[in-house]
């Protein structure tokens, strides 16, 4: 999992931005962008390499993930399908479990891969995220601020493109 702004900051930042009030932000699909959750399929359990190479040398870990794949998302502009876990019950958008590239318009059978292997029945928040510098490169970071200036979430007016949903 990837360190990220967090979810309630991302609202706050929303809110600021849309001048809303982040109780007023809701989530699900909009007319011009929106996710299917509906017939999320899981693959096989796979096994994944991660090669981190640095000065001292290369390692390499090996480990069982999975690709949870959504039929149809729909995107204007390019962007990221990215998934946030839950953590003690609620989403937390400080953490990505796993993302994909989605190019502007439809894109159908779309998968992100997890590494673990999540449990069936784990919870997750899935989202579209814009690709504001459009370079092509996931940037959603982090900033000491606390402000997020690269790749930002979706929104259609006060709607979230976002779902909570159970891996199958």
């Amino acid at each position: 999992m990837r360190k990220t702004i967090g979810l309630a900051l991302a609202l706050s930042l929303a809110t600021t931005a849309f001048a809303q009030d982040a109780s007023a932000i809701t989530l699900g699909n909009g007319e011009k962008n929106w996710i299917m959750v509906e017939g999320l399929t899981r693959s096989v359990d796979s096994t994944y390499t991660e090669q981190r190479i640095t000065s001292g040398g290369t390692a390499v870990r090996r480990g069982d993930g999975a690709k949870i794949t959504f039929n149809e998302v729909h995107i204007e502009g390019d962007g990221w399908l990215v998934l946030h876990p839950f953590i003690d019950g609620k989403p937390n958008g400080d953490w990505v479990a796993g993302y994909s590239f989605v190019e502007s318009g439809t894109n159908k059978d779309v998968s992100i891969t997890l590494n673990p292997a999540p449990e069936p029945g784990t919870m997750f928040l899935v989202m579209l995220h814009s690709d504001s510098n459009k370079d092509g490169v996931f940037d959603f970071v982090f900033v000491e601020d606390g402000i997020n200036v690269e790749d930002r979430a979706v929104f259609e007016g006060n709607r979230m493109v976002a779902h909570v949903f159970a891996a199958p």
